[in-house]
C-alpha cells in the first residue's frame, strides 16, 4: 500500500490542523493543532483521535500558533513519546505558548467553577500548565534548509515559511513520493517578517487557504491604523485589541511606534501589552534576527513603546485607568485569556473602540464583533457593544489568495495533485477552483476524516 495522508485538522476549517502521514506501518503528524471556533469544532478536541497516540513515531511542527501546535501537551499525555521536531524559532515560542495555554484553560475552569456558568460540574482544563511543560522535552530542533529522518527511512526538510518567528513549510519524502506542506505562509510584502522561500519541487502540495478567497487592500497597516487611533486620542476613550501574541502583537506595537514617529498619533498615548507571552515573545525577535525584517534600534522600541503588564494584579489595575490608552492583550480572536476581562469593561461604552487585527474564524467573538453584533457572551452573560468596532484589513500575517497562487507557481514543476486546506469551506473551495483554472493543476478540498494517496 503506498503513502495516505488522513485530515484530522485543518480539512473543512481553518483550525486544528493535523496531517496524518503512513506508510506500511509508521505514521507521523505534521503540525498537532487545536480546534478554535464554533462549539462544534471545540469539542473536537474533547475527543480521541481514530489512532493511538503512542502509535504515531513523530511530529513535525510548521509553527508555533495554538491551531497548529496546541494539541501537543494532550497528545503527550494520552502516550505519544517520540520526537517533535520543529525549527529552532517554533521551540522557542512553544516553551512559551503551550504552558500558557494550559495556564489559560485553568484559570477559565477555575473561574467557570467560581462563577457558576458552566453546564459541566466541576469545569475542567483540556490540559494544564504541568501536561504543557511535560510535553517540551520531546521537542527536537532543526535548522532549516538541514534534512533529517524523523523517521529512519523517511526524509524531511523544514524551509521559511515567514509568517512568524520560526514558521516553515515542510517536504518530507517517503517511498519515492515527495510531499510539501505549505504550512501557514507569510506575506512577500509583510512589515515584520521575512518573505517565504520559494517552494521546492514535489508530487502533493497541501497548500493552506486562509485568505484564498479575497485579496489584501492596497492601504498598508499605519493607513488603516493611524486614523483610528487618533479618533480614539480625540475622544478620550480606550482601545482594546485583541492580538495573537504571536507576531500580531509585535507588528501593532512597530506600526504603532511609526505612527507616534511620524507624529500621526500623540506619543504621550498609553500604550499596554497585557499578555505574558506576548511581551515573552517580543523578547525573542532579539535572538531571531535573521528571520525578521527589523533592526537592533527598532527590536528595542518594541519592547519599550508599551508598559509590558505581566500579572493578574497588573492587569486587573488597569480598570482603575481612563482614557486615552490602548490595550493589546490575546487572544487574537477573544476565544479566552484576560482580553475578554477588558471587553467585558469597556465594549459597553460609545467612546471605546474595538481593533480586530486579522482572520477572526466563525464562532469565535472577534467573527460576532466584527459581524457587527449589538451584544457578545463573556463568561456566561451577555454583554452590550456600543464601542466603535474597527476590523483592520492590512495586518494579516497570511498571505492573501493570489500571494498563495504566486508562491505555487515559483515550483519547478507541477505537482501531480494539491489538496486546499487550512481555510473556511469558501475560501478554500475558492482557491482549489483558482488553482485548477489559472495553473491547470489538479485539485481538491478534503473533507475531515477523510483520507487520500499521497
Amino acid at each position: 500500500m503506498g503513502v495516505r495522508i488522513t485530515f484530522l485538522g485543518g480539512a473543512d476549517t481553518v483550525t486544528g490542523s493535523k496531517y496524518l502521514v503512513r506508510h506500511q506501518d509508521e505514521s507521523l503528524l505534521v503540525d498537532c493543532g487545536l480546534f478554535q471556533g464554533f462549539k462544534q469544532l471545540r469539542l473536537r478536541n474533547w475527543n480521541p483521535l481514530p489512532v493511538l497516540p503512542q502509535s504515531i513515531h513523530a511530529v513535525l511542527l510548521t509553527h508555533a500558533h495554538l491551531d497548529h501546535s496546541g494539541y501537543l501537551p494532550l497528545l503527550a499525555r494520552e502516550g505519544f513519546n517520540g520526537h517533535v521536531f520543529a525549527s529552532t524559532g517554533t521551540r522557542d515560542l512553544c516553551k512559551i505558548l503551550l504552558p500558557d495555554s494550559g495556564h489559560i484553560q485553568e484559570e477559565d475552569a477555575e473561574f467557570a467553577n467560581r462563577k457558576g456558568f458552566s453546564k459541566h460540574a466541576p469545569a475542567l482544563p483540556l490540559y494544564t500548565r504541568q501536561d504543557a511543560l511535560d510535553c517540551l522535552p520531546l521537542i527536537k530542533t532543526v535548522d532549516m534548509g538541514t534534512a533529517f529522518q524523523p523517521i529512519p527511512g523517511w526524509r524531511a526538510t523544514f524551509q521559511s515559511a515567514g509568517h512568524i518567528l520560526g514558521a516553515s513549510s515542510v517536504l518530507l519524502e517517503v517511498a519515492g513520493r515527495r510531499i510539501l506542506f505549505s504550512g501557514d505562509l507569510g506575506r512577500p510584502d509583510d512589515s515584520l517578517m521575512n518573505p517565504p522561500d520559494r517552494p521546492p519541487a514535489a508530487d502533493t502540495v497541501l497548500i493552506e487557504s486562509t485568505y484564498g478567497d479575497r485579496s489584501h487592500p492596497v492601504d498598508n497597516l499605519l493607513a488603516e491604523l493611524g486614523p483610528a487611533l487618533h479618533r480614539l486620542a480625540a475622544r478620550g476613550g480606550v482601545a482594546v485589541v485583541p492580538v495573537f501574541a504571536v507576531g500580531r502583537a509585535q507588528a501593532l506595537l512597530h506600526a504603532i511606534n511609526q505612527l507616534k514617529a511620524r507624529g500621526d498619533i500623540p506619543t504621550a498615548l498609553p500604550v499596554f501589552l497585557d499578555s505574558p507571552m506576548a511581551v515573552h515573545t517580543t523578547n525573542l525577535f532579539e535572538h531571531h534576527a535573521g528571520e525578521h525584517r527589523l533592526n537592533q534600534s527598532e527590536v528595542r522600541a518594541l519592547t519599550h513603546s508599551a508598559t509590558m503588564v505581566s500579572s493578574t494584579d497588573e492587569s486587573k489595575a488597569l480598570a482603575s485607568r481612563h482614557g486615552p490608552m490602548v490595550i493589546l492583550s490575546a487572544s487574537g480572536m477573544a476565544t479566552g485569556g484576560r482580553v475578554l476581562h477588558h471587553l467585558e469593561q469597556h465594549a459597553g461604552k460609545h467612546r471605546n473602540m474595538v481593533i480586530l487585527t486579522g482572520f477572526q474564524a466563525p464562532g469565535t467573538r472577534g467573527a460576532t464583533l466584527a459581524g457587527g453584533a449589538r451584544s457578545v457572551r463573556i463568561h456566561g452573560h451577555d454583554v452590550a457593544v456600543e464601542a466603535e468596532i474597527v476590523n483592520l484589513q492590512s495586518a494579516s500575517a497570511h498571505a492573501d489568495g493570489n500571494q498563495l497562487l504566486d508562491w505555487l507557481r515559483a515550483m519547478p514543476a507541477a505537482p501531480a495533485q494539491v489538496y486546499v486546506v487550512h481555510g473556511e469551506r469558501q475560501a478554500s473551495d475558492t482557491l482549489r477552483a483558482r488553482i485548477q483554472r489559472e495553473l491547470g493543476w489538479r485539485a481538491m478540498v478534503p473533507e475531515h476524516g477523510s483520507t487520500w494517496p499521497s
